[in-house]
């Protein structure tokens, strides 16, 4: 497909639109943090403020202005993203290339590596592993990371398995090129739409994780996150108090799910973009 026809297909996905016009407001949310609103620390003058002008999204326990610390969680959420989406490309897309390209007991160890990891228990094991390795943000996202790679390897091995039996595929093998230069440059180029799709999955379930060690108390206590203000909130009371104080839970919560589902929707639309006759 063209790229002239790729971008015309998904420009009439309005889902889809939604789902990148999303996924842009929190890059930008996250990038430009900093220019925006300060990091929220130490005490504020305003104890549970519910929201007004001055606070949009109220105040928590502290204070502090809970519009601010989900600025801030989004560039958590961000940087999380991109550092498990960096590192199941780099072991994911590899392992899936020569898994599907080279036959005989290369190609099949890998393939039991894969199927291995996929059967493994990961919620649990990252939440053993976070709690071994410490609670930093940076080593968080490199356990998410570290767990998200078979899916994508997967999804690269059936490409690839599709690919390789091509005739372009058998021509630069009779013209003697190079087993690297054949993964790399011209099977991956061909199914980098499928791997495109996986990756929108994993920035999404990234944040889910990230989220919910961070509520378990195996997140950054010193980095602000969606999931964090969520753990403050629910050590508080905030979540059962009566009256309740909604503000303080229920936007980073929002937060999450509108995060997740813009991923999911630009998935998709990349997904429908790539093989219009799928949605027939």
């Amino acid at each position: 497909m063209s790229q002239r026809s790729f971008t015309s297909t998904f420009r009439k996905n309005r889902l889809g639109l939604v789902g990148f016009g999303g996924v842009v407001f929190f890059l930008l949310l996250g990038i430009f943090a900093p220019l925006i609103t300060s990091y929220p620390k130490g005490y504020g003058t305003d104890i549970m403020a519910s929201p007004s002008f001055v606070h949009l999204f109220g105040t928590d326990g502290l204070g502090l202005d809970i519009l601010s610390e989900i600025i801030w969680g989004a560039r958590t959420s961000i940087y999380v993203s991109f550092i498990a989406v960096a590192l199941a490309f780099a072991i994911g897309v590899p392992a899936g290339l020569v898994s599907g390209y080279i036959r005989g007991f290369p190609g099949a160890i890998i393939d039991t590596l894969i199927d291995v990891f996929l059967t493994l228990p990961v919620l649990p094991l990252i939440i053993v592993i976070a709690a071994v390795v410490g609670s930093s943000i940076t080593n968080v996202a490199i356990v998410i990371g570290l767990f998200s790679w078979p899916s994508l390897a997967r999804v690269t091995r059936n490409a690839t398995l599709r690919v390789t039996e091509m005739q372009f595929i058998e021509a630069a093998r009779c013209l003697g090129i190079k087993q690297r230069v054949i993964l790399f440059k011209h099977i991956l180029i061909v199914i980098i739409g499928p791997i495109l799709v996986n990756l929108t999955l994993i920035m999404a379930t990234s944040v889910l994780s990230e989220a919910g060690l961070s509520f378990l108390g195996l997140g950054d206590p010193s980095t602000w996150s969606w999931g964090t203000i969520i753990k403050k909130a629910w050590d508080a009371g905030a979540i059962i108090d009566t009256p309740n104080p909604y503000w303080w839970w229920f936007a980073p919560s929002l937060s999450i799910v509108f995060y997740v589902v813009c991923f999911n929707l630009l998935g998709n639309a990349i997904n429908d973009a790539l093989n219009p006759k799928g949605r027939e």
